[in-house]
């Protein structure tokens, strides 16, 4: 035999390439001849990645509902309370607070509440001490223009009933007091006060929801409240929040500046949305430990194959299939059998986060980053638990693998 006949028999004897279409379908073939294993490994990969989404998710479409909801409220609301003097005493405001504040040229809007010393109960026979956790505060008449509020029922204080034995209740009051409608009457520092409203929510000013609310005149003369105000909310333009926030306390206070504390009530819910992901950390730890749960599953259902198989490796490997080939086959199988579980996983997770934002009113938000980092990880997953079974198969030797029982 000259050279050239022995280079046409070694070409004749060159293995033949496996197209990507035949690597699926070979990687099919093997999944499909063990269906119960194949669907228990691919569901234990699914819960970890329905976790990881469905974590995500719902951060995010918390975040979503928080940030909606600042822009609803505005970001131009600030609030003006005492601070303490120099001796560690509560100060006090002057009496001239609110005025000034109106002054300011760019503020639209501004009111006051001012402690009052009462406690406020359904009935004249429920003890002192009993206060339900209800504040009872005097208000000015424009405060309900300020925070942007609105009646839930009856009205809200004018002129006159603000001179009146009247009250109007924040949403929490109510809930707490019991009561569901106007024109009943609450026992109030010692006489009865008649409710002529109930609040709906104030999410930027919540301790209005846990108040009762009387008229700065009627809180003086019936109350023996002394008149001071002890918040001030004030709104104006958009633009000019930074520079009004900075003259604020000066303009409360000219002597005492420093006596003047001064925030913004979104800076809360700003700080609440920038932590709906706290925990997040946590629950993602949760699914990782879930994904690699699911990985050691197709691990082991990969390394049981190979076991199971010998002959068909063998048989494979005596026809003229490669170690590269073997190895290239039970690689795609785990890759498979992980996608699977990815593409499951991934449609449980958003399914899960968006039954839960529209249960809770929240715009349902996936994150497409996430949606990716979950099939690149399941990928991932699904090469390395491939990784050792895949090369355990291709090392085997085709006499021996065929003359197993």
């Amino acid at each position: 035999m000259n050279h050239h006949d022995r280079h046409q028999g070694r070409q004749r004897l060159a293995p033949g390439r496996l197209s990507p279409g035949d690597v699926l379908r070979v990687g099919a073939a093997g999944l499909r001849a063990r269906p119960t294993r194949v669907i228990l490994s691919a569901l234990g990969i699914a819960i970890g990645i329905a976790t990881m989404i469905a974590v995500i998710g719902i951060s995010s479409s918390s975040r979503e509902q928080l940030l909606r909801q600042l822009d609803k409220l505005g970001t131009n609301l600030l609030t003006v309370a005492p601070g303490q003097t120099m001796f560690g005493e509560n100060a006090k405001l002057p009496t001239t607070a609110l005025a000034m504040v109106q002054r300011i040229r760019p503020v639209r809007t501004a009111a006051a509440t001012g402690a009052v010393e009462a406690t406020i109960r359904r009935n004249n026979h429920i003890p002192d001490a009993v206060t339900g956790g209800i504040a009872v505060q005097a208000a000015s008449t424009d405060l309900l223009t300020a925070l942007e509020g609105g009646v839930a029922k009856g009205t809200w204080l004018n002129d006159a009933t603000a001179r009146q034995p009247t009250v109007v209740l924040g949403a929490k009051a109510a809930e707490r007091l019991g009561l569901t409608r106007t024109g009943v009457q609450v026992w109030m520092g010692g006489r009865w006060f008649t409710v002529i409203g109930i609040l709906g929510p104030m999410p930027l000013a919540p301790e209005i929801e846990r108040s009762a609310l009387v008229g700065f005149p009627a809180a003086q003369e019936l109350l023996g409240f002394d008149g001071y105000a002890t918040t001030i909310y004030e709104r104006s333009s958009d633009e000019s929040v930074e520079s009004v926030r900075e003259v604020l306390a000066r303009t409360v206070n000219p002597e005492n500046p420093e006596e003047v504390a001064v925030s913004r009530p979104s800076d809360a819910l700003a700080a609440k949305a920038a932590a709906a992901g706290a925990f997040t950390n946590l629950l993602l730890g949760l699914g990782a430990v879930a994904l690699l749960v699911g990985g050691v599953g197709v691990a082991n259902t990969m390394v049981i194959s190979v076991l199971e198989r010998r002959k068909e490796i063998g048989l494979r490997r005596s026809l003229g299939a490669t170690r590269g080939q073997v190895r290239i086959q039970f690689l795609s199988e785990s890759l498979l059998l992980s996608a699977l579980g990815g593409v499951v996983g991934s449609m449980l997770g958003a399914l899960a986060t968006t039954g839960y934002a529209l249960s809770r009113n929240w715009p349902p938000v996936v994150p497409p980053w996430a949606l990716g980092g979950a099939i690149g990880a399941t990928l991932l997953i699904g090469t390395l638990a491939g990784l050792y079974p895949a090369m355990r198969a291709a090392r085997l030797s085709p006499t021996v693998a065929l003359a197993t029982t």
